[in-house]
């Protein structure tokens, strides 16, 4: 008999959670506008709202936070995080803050300015809304086949070389700062980008005089795709992997809160000692002094260790394998899904999963709390909601994608919490036709709405 997969670790601590009952969770929907983002985690019994922080951190992180050099400047901890920066991208400098949104702050404040253009691959909600609020414009270049859901293509995050290059053809290079690279791209559908393409990005990009940029969060997710789906990467470690994408980059900004495993966490990486050095004063100005920036000397050791864990190969099979485990359960329903699975994250088509609703009622918000209210799973929309409005008509900006995101914490729940999970999205779907409208907006912010938003149901 073959042996059958396993995870790469076993458990040393729980966490209770409670059932709720229907009844209580569509009071506690209406009590947050029909939001999940405005749920009491309690109210929660799978929480997939997002795999960033909520992560559970392995006994040698935790030992590393019992030695952390807590100094004001020069600590230890800081020390020993540039070597594993420099060990695993190659990159000499590196400024620490809080997150990886305070990462983008920092970097965008030096180099983004207002009338600039930022080309890349379905910038996320933050990156997007750190452009558009210095009044600069985002346009994706990603790929035609990362809009075709049921497409089976292994780099759904590449860039269209041709897009890009019409970009950078067609305006005043000193307005193109940077070519922001997300590995995986997480609005496409947590899609891999392949090696070839990140080569050929950065040719292009340094041909016409301007800087390649990688958002870095599910760098190591990326690294293993290409492990597994890149001809002559095969026989490769996946540190070996990270080491050439990072070649092909002149700076990355980083949340640790996802491949670093850590709860909160960032940086950035700079190849230009000049940038690090112009950079350096805006770290300073927004998170803390250059060897602590926004963090401790105990979430650096954390965040420096996991850094070394989640670049092993056992730990990424087992984490992508659950993943996929339930993407293949969730597909069993006749359920319309992103395909191939991404690393982190099964990503639901809404359109086809009502189809009858219009677009004008939020569909992925809608079915985002019909399976909270089915089975008290909080999932997060990644769609109208999120793609906001356009900052000059104010108008909503409707994505090609209209998808909800079940996003995995990493080492947090079993396969018997992914099969609850696939029995409640499976209900939803059979009594789909008889949810017939959408939800409609009571307030939202200006920028980056789909945080706060609070809706009402039609």
């Amino acid at each position: 008999m073959n042996l059958p997969f396993a995870e790469s670790y076993k458990i040393k601590m729980v966490e209770s959670i409670r059932r709720s009952t229907k009844e209580e969770r569509l009071k506690w929907l209406k009590e947050a506008y029909y939001n999940v983002f405005n749920l009491r985690s309690e109210y929660v019994y799978i929480d997939l709202l997002t795999d960033s922080g909520t992560g559970a951190m392995s006994d040698k992180q935790w030992a590393e936070i019992m030695i952390g050099d807590e100094s004001y400047a020069g600590a230890s901890s800081y020390l020993k995080m540039k070597a594993v920066i420099k060990e695993l991208f190659g990159f000499n400098d590196f400024l620490p803050t809080h997150q990886g949104r305070a990462a983008e702050n920092v970097l965008f404040s030096l180099l983004v300015k207002k009338g600039d253009i930022v080309p890349g691959n379905s910038h996320f909600d933050t990156t997007k809304g750190h452009i558009e609020f210095r009044h600069a414009k985002a346009i994706d270049c990603t790929i035609d086949e990362a809009f075709d859901p049921t497409l089976d293509y292994p780099f759904k995050g590449n860039l269209d070389l041709n897009k890009l290059e019409k970009v950078l053809q067609s305006n005043p290079i000193e307005k193109i700062p940077m070519v922001v690279v997300t590995v995986t791209c997480n609005t496409s559908g947590g899609q891999p980008v392949s090696m070839q393409n990140l080569k050929d990005v950065n040719a292009l990009a340094h041909k016409y005089g301007t800087k390649v940029i990688f958002d870095s969060a599910r760098f190591a997710e990326n690294a293993y795709f290409i492990k597994i789906r890149e001809k002559g990467y095969e026989d490769k470690t996946i540190k070996e992997i990270v080491k050439e994408m990072y070649s092909y980059a002149d700076g990355m900004t980083m949340s640790s809160k996802k491949d670093a495993i850590v709860n909160m966490g960032g940086f950035i990486g700079f190849r230009d000692r000049k940038m690090y050095e112009e950079a350096s004063v805006y770290n300073i100005m927004f998170e803390g002094f250059v060897t602590y920036g926004g963090m401790s000397g105990r979430d650096m050791n954390a965040l420096t260790q996991g850094l070394l864990e989640g670049t092993e190969f056992d730990y990424l099979e087992t984490r992508i394998k659950q993943v996929e485990y339930l993407g293949e359960k969730i597909k069993s329903a006749g359920i319309p899904l992103m395909q191939p699975f991404g690393g982190h994250a099964i990503f639901i088509d809404a359109k086809k999963f009502f189809p009858h609703i219009p677009k004008e009622e939020y569909i992925a918000q809608t079915l985002v709390t019909e399976i909270y209210l089915e089975g008290g799973v909080r999932a997060v929309e990644i769609g109208t909601l999120l793609a906001d409005r356009d900052p000059e008509t104010r108008e909503n900006r409707y994505p090609a994608l209209e998808l909800v995101r079940l996003a995995i914490p990493r080492r947090v729940y079993t396969n018997s919490h992914m099969d609850y999970i696939a029995a409640t999205v499976a209900n939803v779907f059979e009594r789909r036709e008889t949810i017939t409208r959408g939800l409609k907006i009571l307030r939202e912010a200006p920028i980056m709405r789909h945080f706060t938003v609070e809706l009402e149901k039609i």
